[in-house]
C-alpha cells in the first residue's frame, strides 16, 4: 500500500515534477535529483518495466492510466496496475478509476481540463464525489484560474501542460498549485 501522506509531501517539498513520454525520458528522470515521476506513455506489456526503472531510481511513480495502451477504462484496470507493478499511484480523467486506486491504497490524481467556466464548476463537484488525493489542472499556465481554485478547493492542485520555463512554474506556485509537472527537461532543472 502506497503512503498516501509521504507521497504528499514528497510532492511538496518537490514541487517540480518530471512527466516522461518515452525511455529517453526515463532514462534522463532517473539521474536528476527530482523525487517525482510521472509516467505518460508505455502498454500493458512493458510498463511493469517502466515503473520498475523508476522505483529503482529511488523515485515515486505515478503511471497516467489513460495512456497506457491496452489498458481500458473499467476499474479492473486498476486492479490490473496495482497486481503487475510496483507504481505508487495513478492519474486519470476518469473519477471511477480514480475512486476504485483510492480504494486500494493508490495515490490518486485527478486530470482535468480547464477549459472554460463550466469546467471550473464541474471541478468543483467532482471534489466532493471522486476525492483524489490531489488535482492536476491543464493548461497549467492560467494563475488567475490556478488562484481561484486554489482558494476554493481543499485538494491540493498541480498544474500541468504548457509549463516551458521558470516564469511559468513561478506564477503556477505563486498561484497556489503544490506542484508543476512537466515534459519538457529544461524545466525539471530549475
Amino acid at each position: 500500500m502506497a503512503d498516501i501522506a509521504g507521497i504528499a509531501e514528497t510532492i511538496e517539498f518537490n514541487p517540480v515534477i518530471m512527466a516522461v513520454k518515452d525511455w529517453d525520458g526515463v532514462e534522463r528522470c532517473c539521474r536528476m535529483e527530482a523525487k517525482v515521476v510521472f509516467i505518460l506513455f508505455g502498454n500493458i506489456c512493458n510498463i511493469s518495466d517502466i515503473v520498475k526503472k523508476v522505483r529503482e531510481a529511488g523515485k515515486v511513480a505515478i503511471v497516467h492510466i489513460d495512456l497506457i495502451a491496452g489498458l481500458g477504462n473499467k476499474e479492473v484496470t486498476v486492479d490490473f496496475l496495482k497486481q503487475l507493478t510496483d507504481l505508487d499511484g495513478i492519474i486519470s480523467t476518469r473519477p471511477a478509476l480514480i475512486r476504485r486506486g483510492r480504494e486500494l491504497g493508490l495515490f490518486t490524481i485527478l486530470h482535468f481540463f480547464m477549459l472554460d467556466s463550466l469546467a471550473v464548476q464541474n471541478l468543483k463537484k467532482q471534489e466532493d464525489t471522486v476525492n483524489p488525493d490531489m488535482i492536476e489542472i491543464l493548461p497549467g499556465v492560467m494563475p488567475k484560474i490556478t488562484r481561484r481554485l486554489a482558494d476554493t478547493l481543499r485538494i491540493p492542485i498541480i498544474c500541468g501542460g504548457l509549463i516551458s520555463d521558470k516564469e511559468d512554474v513561478m506564477n503556477a506556485l505563486q498561484a497556489g498549485a503544490v506542484a508543476i509537472s512537466s515534459t519538457n527537461t529544461d524545466v525539471w532543472e530549475l
